[in-house]
């Protein structure tokens, strides 16, 4: 096999391999917690899976803080998948993406 072909080849499999993970990656649960007040599960495709709120927070006055909460909760989730799928890409190739995206 010449050069050319072994590296076609190498890239191939990183390839497949890279797939299989983000495929792992897509079905992959995050679990996020905030304050006390809300917990959301976060699928790695960026899919909410559940939101639940403490019965605590649930009266007229902590409307503000619990919307709060949400939205750092899945703000937090989708940081936390990009971060895995970051680490899976630069596992895999052996590059970051250092471009800001």
């Amino acid at each position: 096999m010449n050069q050319m072909q072994q590296m076609l080849a190498n890239a191939q499999r990183m390839q497949r391999e890279l797939n299989r993970a983000l495929d792992a990656l897509e079905e992959k649960e995050f679990k996020v917690s905030k304050n006390g007040i809300v917990e959301l599960i976060m699928l790695g495709n960026k899919t909410v899976k559940s939101i639940s709120i403490s019965e605590d927070a649930m009266d007229k006055d902590s409307k503000d803080m619990v919307e709060e909460a949400i939205a750092m909760a899945i703000n937090e989730a989708v940081e936390q998948i990009n971060a895995e799928k970051d680490a899976i890409e630069e596992k895999i190739t052996g590059q970051t993406r250092g471009f800001g995206f």
